[in-house]
């Protein structure tokens, strides 16, 4: 590994535990190379953390996950400004995934004239399904979910200044697709630290022209940091980083579990709604150097302008 690029061709699957630890050791082997010190930190259901610099100093966390989904026929549509679009989509998802189910488990209580036992097989194949999509065979295709938040993390920490580091802490968090297990892993073992610390999360930035960040419900009545966060906002070419201030916003990821936490994600304009697709499936192929070239320099400029504590 030369370069963050490299990762969308050297490691494009980080699901297995021998995937994990190749993707672990040649991150580490980079990031020595370029002055960081690294180590991995065990957490929760067997989650591998690789936490990058001093979380004991830094008033910034940046984060991304680097595990990668199983794949899926359906795309996880996620419209972070539109609840009751996006919520209308997940129930309209999970009627067809289960709908098989359904079907195969009246045509077995009708056969045996039983109903408890089309019950059963409804039940049994339901959990296959929801196995499947939390554990089944890796997606291949995840250049944006989240390759592309992986590569941003480490392209900002090579051009980070070098009297700019202390301010930071970088963070891979694993088992994101299992329920942001390596993130809740992390903030019970820097407890202290995450209390006060701006966690600037990358997760799927590389498909899309609106570069927006989504602060938690806290970090919104914090009017200094809030300011500190629209100082990196501004118009880049055709592309636009955005802070999302007013309103109810659904983004699901790492963020949620850290009161200061912003997700920050690529998205495109669609008629209803912003959005993002494709991810989980085979056509999950975009991860656009622009988006890590925008963020890269609005976040590093972020952290420049911060004062330390």
């Amino acid at each position: 590994m030369n370069a963050p690029m490299d990762i969308l061709e050297e490691f494009p699957v980080r699901k297995g535990k021998k995937q994990k630890k190749a993707f672990r050791d040649a991150v580490s082997d980079w990031l020595s190379r370029n002055g960081y010190q690294c180590r991995e930190e065990a957490g929760s259901l067997g989650a591998r953390n690789l936490v990058i610099g001093d979380p004991e100093r830094a008033k910034f966390l940046i984060t991304a996950h680097y595990d990668t989904c199983a794949g899926m026929l359906v795309p996880n549509l996620i419209t972070p400004c539109n609840v009751a679009l996006f919520v209308l989509y997940q129930l309209v998802a999970t009627a067809v995934i289960l709908l098989p189910a359904v079907l195969l488990g009246i045509a077995v209580g009708w056969l045996t004239d039983s109903f408890f036992v089309g019950q059963l097989v409804f039940l049994i194949l339901s959990w296959v399904n929801i196995a499947l999509l939390l554990c089944g065979p890796a997606n291949p295709r995840n250049a944006n979910d989240n390759t592309s938040g992986v590569v941003t993390l480490l392209e900002i920490a090579r051009t980070l200044p070098e009297n700019q580091r202390d301010k930071v802490c970088f963070a891979l968090f694993d088992l994101e697709e299992l329920g942001v297990i390596g993130s809740a892993s992390y903030r019970k073992a820097h407890k202290a630290q995450v209390q006060k610390q701006i966690v600037l999360n990358l997760d799927c930035v590389g498909d899309g022209n609106e570069l927006l960040l989504f602060p938690t419900g806290k970090l919104k009545k914090d009017p200094q940091k809030m300011a500190l966060l629209r100082t990196c906002c501004g118009f880049f070419g055709e592309k636009r980083v955005s802070l999302f201030e007013k309103g109810l916003a659904v983004y699901p990821s790492d963020q949620s579990n850290f009161p200061y936490g912003v997700g920050i994600c690529a998205l495109r304009k669609g008629k209803l709604a912003l959005y993002l697709s494709r991810i989980h499936t085979a056509r999950d192929t975009v991860l656009d150097q622009t988006n890590v070239n925008i963020l890269r320099a609005a976040l590093t400029s972020l952290v420049s302008r911060s004062q330390g504590e």
